[in-house]
């Protein structure tokens, strides 16, 4: 949920910059049970908009009053319930690593404390001008031939991308390398390449022809030659137009977002003597050498078209163009650490163009993103150390357990489904391995080299370090409680391979959990959190992988159509939400997260009434217990967005904008009870037309 939304509730931040506000009265702590009742109660009405019939726009009646009156910052695209969260912890964090600065030297609380310290340095930045990246600048000119330029390309390779996790199937590397559990052995680790090279976020900005779109390439053009003169490139104009040229060539080889999700479209492994057949043009031996991984005799190609189209014009189009890209490519990823000039207008471009923002966040926001990218358990285990007590563990693991017992109860429910199917799935569910705050072994980070001073390179070697750090996994038997997700960032995490779960310690904390709160509201905020993340397992994707995370059908052929019947019933569904005139949800693309939505929210209520023990429901405050548990829900997608943002979500992002994720309400009998809702309100459902897949 990229920070990047990961394959996990939401984190948008990769942009992925995350989603919005609660009133600082949703959740307060109080001593007495009852106080805390009557409180949080009182608290619920506070944004609600009672004019709006709750079967009309469920995410206006609990959110509308709140929508009138709140104010996107304008350092944002987007605010909501997320970003309160996300930025209590960069507060914390900020905190943590200044005090950090009097660590000993060389600890990994000192190499974090001097990445921050030194990324804010912007004086210091400046003063050394463009001179740090100027040998990489230097190396990219002197590229004299396709062997110095596959040389450079795959020495850069890079693994921030990873299409089991995300949705983000875009790297402005020329190729997304990344290495994970093999999909038919989890057991142990392989090599996945994929698609990358573009600037931009999908290959739609480049071909759609809409006057939206053009305009964005346009300013896209402009951006473009203003980092390059700002690196000294001469001639500007004309070596910015064989980039913009260049990448359009690329995104034509890109496959869609819709047919990346397809994990046995990706699931194609080549021999490394297939690839100077199956994608002539570059010299793979001498790619994967530079990349460091000539030992690995078979890759998986996500992208196999893309990759053999990509290596063409690796082979055909002119090495000019070529240095003139990649030495875009460079200022502009590492322009954060280059002078403000260079952020400036990487933010001009990506932060006001792209998503609508009218001004740059604080440098010490960004200080505290950029050090969680670079040394994020580093990070992570301070994190833990002040803000996340043994008590929060073991309560979320309580929660866990028994959200996963009621999605088990569920499957034995499914009348529709046969015994052998129903076993399997079973199996999935008690195997799950969960994990709740921070990982078991924190990474090392001893051989990562940080200097006071240089920020560029800083940056440099913490990308290298990842990138080493996962290439050293291959030959070596997977780790399946290895982490996918930091301790401080605010999201939760599926990972299919594995059969497990991440929930950081981050995202435990109010309003989604708080253990001063009526259960129910837990229960509607972070239940639901623990439900969706249950219910990957057994998403369109989710459910190809067995309680082995291994690839591998375990459906019968019966029971697979019924469940693709019933998807495509819930892909027709998103489509039909126009949240821009002429721009529609993308039910396909952002399936995988409906279906966990859908299926999560409905097993943290069925476990919110077994935790009761046949207790009659009760009201609390003006609210009864099932109202107060789906108006916590549509709470925590409280979120106000920029258009530009949310057109580009539309395009690139797997999940439904959060207004349409509170909609799948509509799906849930419960909700037409607690909210008296009837024929004739806008959401209603005939109960045959209510999605009902776990």
């Amino acid at each position: 949920m990229n920070a990047s939304r990961l394959r996990g509730v939401g984190l948008i931040a990769v942009l992925l910059a995350s989603a919005g506000s609660f009133g600082v009265t949703w959740y307060v702590h109080l001593a007495a049970q009852a106080a805390a009742s009557a409180h949080a109660a009182a608290a619920d009405i506070d944004g609600m908009d009672r004019s709006v019939a709750p079967g009309d726009d469920f995410f206006l009646y609990a959110n509308g009053g709140w929508l009138k009156t709140a104010e996107i910052p304008p350092d944002r695209s987007s605010y909501g319930t997320w970003s309160v969260m996300v930025d209590r912890v960069r507060d914390r964090t900020r905190q943590l690593l200044e005090a950090a600065a009097r660590a000993a030297a060389g600890s990994d609380d000192k190499k974090a404390a001097d990445y921050y310290a030194t990324y804010l340095d912007e004086q210091a930045i400046e003063a050394k001008g463009i001179a740090p990246a100027r040998p990489f600048l230097d190396t990219i000119a002197a590229i004299r031939d396709r062997g110095g330029l596959v040389r450079w390309a795959c020495s850069n390779l890079r693994t921030d991308v990873d299409p089991l996790n995300n949705t983000n199937f875009q790297t402005d590397h020329l190729f997304g390398l990344w290495v994970s559990p093999a999909l038919d052995d989890p057991s142990r680790y392989t090599l996945f390449l994929l698609q990358g090279g573009l600037g931009m976020p999908d290959r739609d900005y480049y071909l759609d022809p809409s006057p939206e779109m053009a305009r964005v390439r346009a300013r896209y053009a402009e951006h473009v030659r203003t980092l390059l003169r700002l690196a000294g490139v001469a001639d500007d104009e004309s070596r910015s137009a064989r980039v913009i040229a260049l990448e359009e060539k690329i995104a034509r080889a890109h496959a869609t977002r819709t047919e990346s999700v397809d994990v046995r479209k990706g699931n194609n492994s080549w021999g490394r003597e297939e690839f100077a057949a199956r994608a002539p043009g570059l010299d793979w031996d001498a790619c994967f050498t530079a990349a460091g991984v000539q030992k690995e005799r078979r890759i998986v190609v996500w992208h196999p078209e893309a990759v053999t189209r990509i290596a063409a014009l690796v082979g055909s189009e002119p090495l000019d163009a070529w240095r003139d890209y990649f030495a875009y490519h460079l200022v502009d990823r590492y322009s954060n650490v280059l002078p403000p000039a260079f952020a400036d207008e990487r933010f001009a471009f990506y932060g006001t163009v792209l998503a609508g923002a009218l001004q740059q966040r604080p440098r010490w926001q960004r200080a505290i993103d950029a050090t969680n990218g670079a040394l994020g358990e580093a990070v992570g285990r301070l994190y833990v150390r002040r803000h996340f007590p043994p008590e929060a563990k073991s309560q979320l693991q309580a929660m866990v357990k028994g959200i996963a017992a009621a999605f088990d109860r569920r499957i034995d429910a499914l009348d529709w489904m046969n015994p052998k199917t129903k076993a399997s799935a079973k199996a999935k569910v008690a195997t799950l391995l969960v994990g709740v705050g921070y990982p078991d072994a924190w990474r090392d980070y001893s051989t990562l080299e940080i200097r006071r001073g240089e920020a560029f390179m800083n940056a440099w070697r913490a990308e290298l370090f990842d990138f080493e750090t996962n290439r050293a996994k291959l030959g070596k038997p997977a780790d399946r409680h290895a982490w996918a997700i930091d301790p401080q960032i605010v999201n939760a995490l599926n990972l299919p391979v594995q059969n497990a779960l991440n929930f950081p310690a981050a995202i435990l904390q109010p309003p989604f959990f708080d253990p001063d709160a009526p259960a129910v509201m837990n229960y509607g905020a972070i239940g639901a959190v623990i439900g969706h993340e249950v219910s990957h397992s057994f998403d369109d994707q989710g459910s190809q992988f067995d309680a082995t995370g291994r690839l591998n059908t375990w459906w019968t052929p019966e029971d697979f159509a019924h469940f693709k019947e019933a998807s495509a019933k819930l892909v027709a569904q998103y489509n039909a939400y126009e949240p821009i005139p002429g721009l529609h949800v993308n039910g396909q693309l952002t399936l995988s997260e409906n279906i966990a939505d859908l299926a999560g929210l409905s097993a943290a209520y069925d476990a919110y009434r077994s935790s009761q023990a046949g207790k009659p429901a009760r009201r609390i405050g003006e609210l009864s217990e099932d109202q107060l548990f789906f108006i916590s829900y549509a709470r925590s997608w409280r979120t106000k967005m920029r258009e530009p943002l949310l057109r580009q979500l539309l395009v690139t992002d797997g999940h439904a904008p959060d207004r349409y994720r509170v909609a799948t309400v509509r799906n849930l009998d419960p909700w037409y009870g607690a909210f008296a809702v009837k024929p004739g309100d806008k959401l209603f459902l005939a109960p045959a037309d209510r999605v009902r897949i776990w």
